[in-house]
Formats: structure tokens, sequence, C-alpha cells
């Protein structure tokens, strides 16, 4: 796509975003007023995501390298790798028995609208105050104990530089686990990075190749934990380079 597409290709997005939030958005304002009723809200968060995703284009391949399967009725530690805002829409469009929880950007909260809406159903995390990430546990713990599974992209964010495969892990989502015996869902994103770039003169529609790495039980210390799972990520990345 040429750079002048790509740009149109990107206000859809925004037309999209404007379109699907407010209609979205109010039934789960509605639904996450209380704690018993945010598997009605997340229904309507799937949709929002199912929307924005096929509704740019993109569409997905899930590949399992695992035979093992993930309980309805335990909470989970989500984790992939994070090269794109696409990247969010999925672990909701992969988890129709899992209602999610994301650990977010405080920033976000600034867009209108949807700034409202993700209060609601994140923990936001303010990266600068070391007693913001501290109480990021004891908040996700109460949301799993609500029954909601975690999302934590635990690079931190998307790496500057392009060239970086995949970024060293934070702690966060391996000391969750860890403390609180929830295992880690492990999976990996292939395609996004060039499909949709924070770059946005570049990118084009496609299929995203989504590998279910592993569930990994939290039976052994965080560091190991966040080792094995950044390493099944690598593997995958780096065969498919």
């Amino acid at each position: 796509m040429t750079k002048v597409l790509n740009y149109i290709w990107r206000g859809w997005m925004v037309i999209l975003g404007a379109v699907l939030t407010p209609i979205l958005g109010i039934p789960v304002l509605l639904f996450s007023i209380k704690k018993e009723h945010y598997p009605y809200a997340y229904f309507f968060i799937r949709l929002w995501c199912f929307g924005m995703f096929y509704g740019m284009g993109f569409r997905y391949e899930l590949i399992n390298l695992t035979d093992k399967k993930m309980d309805k009725n335990r909470p989970y530690v989500f984790v992939s790798n994070h090269t794109s805002i696409m990247d969010v829409m999925l672990p909701c469009i992969l988890m129709p028995h899992h209602p999610l929880c994301y650990v977010g950007k405080k920033e976000l909260v600034k867009i209108p609208i949807f700034g409202t809406i993700y209060k609601r159903i994140c923990v936001m995390v303010d990266r600068s105050s070391a007693r913001s990430r501290a109480d990021v546990y004891r908040r996700c713990a109460e949301r799993m104990e609500e029954g909601q599974s975690i999302v934590i992209f635990p690079e931190g964010g998307v790496p500057d530089d392009t060239s970086v495969l995949l970024d060293s892990f934070k702690d966060g989502a391996f000391t969750l686990s860890s403390k609180h015996q929830s295992p880690i869902a492990v999976f990996t994103f292939v395609g996004l990075k060039e499909m949709f770039p924070f770059n946005y003169g570049k990118g084009h529609p496609g299929k995203v190749k989504v590998y279910f790495n592993d569930v990994l039980e939290p039976n052994q210390s965080a560091e190991l934990l966040k080792a094995e799972a950044h390493q099944k990520i690598k593997n995958i990345l780096k065969s498919s380079v």
C-alpha cells in the first residue's frame, strides 16, 4: 500500500473506533457497575474487538503447539509479545470463556469516551510511580478473585527499535502468577509488526498467525516462569523471520 492509502486506511480505523466505541461502550459501562455482571460487559468488549480487528481487514490463524486445554473455571495470566496496537484486540477474540482484564497505561484514560470505559475494564498503572506499580498486584488479585483473567504484555511496551525481535520481560506477570498460583497462557503473535506497525505510513491488511505456545503452571519460581515464557515466544519469532 502507498503512504496515501495507508493514511486513508488508518483514518478508517479512527472512524470505526468513533462509531463502535459509544455504541458498544454504553452496555459495557452499565454491566461493569456490578462485579457479578462483568461477563455481560465482556461480551460487548469482545464485539468491539471483533469489529475493530476484522473491520480493519485482519483475520487470524490459530496454531496450537500444545495439547493442554484451558480450564473455564480457572483464572489465567495471559502473556504474549507486543508489536502493534492490534495485539490488544486478539486476547479478547481468542478468549470467549475467560473474561479478561488488562493491565494498561494510565495515559490512555485521557482519550475521550474510550478513557471512561478503559477505567472500568483495566487495571491502570503509572509506570513512573513505584507505588502504582506495586499496587497492580493487589488490584489484579482482586480481579482474579472475581473470576477474571489478566492480560499483561511483559515487554512493558513496544520497543522503539523495530529491529528488536523480543524485548526483555518485566517481572509483573510472572510474580502475579507465582504469588496467586494462577497458570500462565503463553501466546505468540506473528505478522502484526509488519501489518500494523506504529509507523502510520506502513502496513496492510492480512492474516495474523497466532501460536498457542503453552500453559505454564506456577510450580516454579517467577524468574524461571519468565525465562521459559520468553524462550518459547522468542523461538517462534526466530523461526518466522
